[in-house]
């Protein structure tokens, strides 16, 4: 890898209203108009990374609205940018999340490390991540030792020889050097929100029509983990579903997470490979509307889209993976940060220097679960006029080279944007007192939910 500026952003940068237009016609829906306010540069991206977030929230909320007989929906991108970093920017019991004790050996040690060509970013963030970095690098799980063992390989090398060891990593490349690859192109030909009619079944009214929030009575099962999954839920619950979150007692998200993404939501545990916990699971599948996974290897266990389409006809199947699952990294597990170290984001982000990630530190994660949600909603309406079972896939590779596509935001690097206050709301629950921004989207004539107590992993039964 070499360590410098892509050249490869484009040179157009169509308005908001336009992405949002082009969001719309990928799900096949008919929604009503939009107002955004604002326009980047918000940070000191040079992504339109603001432009990017009202997009998706615009889009959400459009598909929303559509369902619930709202009209026009308003966007600020001052405020949806804000979304990008609400890991960071919402307190528990007073504390800022980044600052609740955590294992210095996971989250702590992600990050992008120095290589003899170029850079590598490697994810500690689950004991068998750091097991396989350490393992690879024969070091002990300090950020120090880390940095000095990455200096003696390759980027790509130790990038590929995590992965053989069971963990995940991405080397550093340039938006020309990912477009070349062949993971790179398998991810290009893929819309950012693919929706697709899986099979057939009749169509179904939604059980509570014409109530506020739309989604009242929607049944989803949420098996996913740390952010784009469970923000996509957490979405659908606010706007009404009924969520029961589903994880194995012995591979739980690190903490914060489960107050972080949780508001509304169940949570059950289940461990797939005891015969009678997947026969409980598969139950509750049959019985939901929606069915949204983050995990590989769920086609063995039979959860998989067409043999959950013929069990229960009607199911929409939302999949999210960072590089595709069908494509040439579908055995690879990924993040947020290593889609931006893969597709060139990062060293664009450098701007000529080391790669970075962007100035809200997380990108792909909460602009997946808005296009996920935005999928989801679209495929219950049509769902209602034309029947079929439906799927969902967001690939988080797509979401940054979708933004990327947007063209470059014409901000300089010193830009001063964390001066603004931010509208929060306040949720007291069995974490104690939440504050967290509220979802960024107003409705004409209606009210936007506020969030919703989340509740300790574990504490409800596999069942409706």
């Amino acid at each position: 890898m070499v360590d410098a500026k892509s050249e490869a952003m484009p040179i157009t940068s169509p308005p908001v209203s336009d992405i949002v237009d082009g969001l719309t016609a990928l799900t096949g829906t008919a929604v009503g108009p939009t107002r955004i306010s604002g326009a980047d540069p918000i940070t000191p991206s040079p992504h339109r990374i603001g432009d990017a977030s009202a997009a998706a929230i615009a889009a959400f909320g459009a598909q929303i609205a559509a369902l619930g007989d709202s009209s026009v929906v308003s966007v600020s991108v001052a405020d949806a940018v804000d979304q990008l970093r609400a890991a960071y920017l919402t307190t528990i019991n007073g504390q800022p999340t980044r600052l609740i004790p955590e294992d210095p050996t996971a989250l702590r040690n992600n990050d992008f490390y120095r290589t003899a060509d170029g850079w590598t970013f490697l994810i500690t963030t689950f004991p068998h991540q750091r097991d396989a970095v350490c393992a690879v690098l024969d070091c002990p799980p300090t950020k120090e030792r880390i940095a000095q063992a990455a200096l003696t390989w390759n980027s790509v090398a130790l990038e590929e020889a995590v992965v053989a060891a069971g963990g995940v990593a991405a080397a550093a490349r340039t938006a020309e050097q990912w477009a070349a690859s062949p993971v790179g192109i398998d991810v290009a030909r893929r819309p950012v929100i693919d929706l697709e009619r899986i099979d057939d079944a009749e169509p179904e009214s939604l059980t509570a029509p014409r109530e506020w929030p739309p989604l009242t009575g929607v049944r989803v099962v949420d098996m996913t983990h740390v952010i784009a999954g469970p923000v996509n839920t957490e979405l659908l619950a606010t706007f009404g579903a009924d969520v029961v979150h589903v994880t194995r007692p012995d591979l739980v998200d690190p903490h914060p997470m489960p107050a972080l993404t949780g508001g509304g939501k169940r949570n059950a545990y289940c461990d797939v490979r005891d015969p009678d916990q997947l026969a409980a699971l598969t139950d509750l599948i049959a019985d939901a509307d929606v069915f949204v996974n983050a995990y590989r290897g769920l086609r063995r266990h039979g959860l998989d889209a067409e043999h959950l389409a013929q069990r229960r006809p009607g199911i929409i199947v939302v999949e999210y993976h960072c590089w595709g699952s069908d494509g040439p990294w579908g055995d690879r597990g990924g993040f947020d940060q290593l889609a931006c170290s893969a597709t060139g984001f990062s060293l664009e982000e450098g701007r000529g220097g080391p790669p970075t990630l962007p100035p809200t530190h997380l990108l792909n994660d909460y602009l997946a679960a808005y296009l996920g949600a935005t999928g989801v909603v679209a495929a219950l309406r049509r769902r209602q006029s034309e029947g079929g079972s439906w799927r969902v896939r967001v690939r988080l590779a797509r979401v940054c080279t979708w933004v990327q596509s947007l063209g470059p935001s014409g901000a300089d690097s010193d830009i001063d944007w964390g001066t603004r206050s931010i509208e929060l709301a306040t949720v007291d629950g069995p974490f104690g007192r939440i504050d967290e921004p509220v979802i960024p989207i107003m409705f004409d004539g209606k009210p936007t939910p506020r969030p919703l107590p989340a509740h300790p992993l574990g504490t409800s039964p596999l069942a409706w």
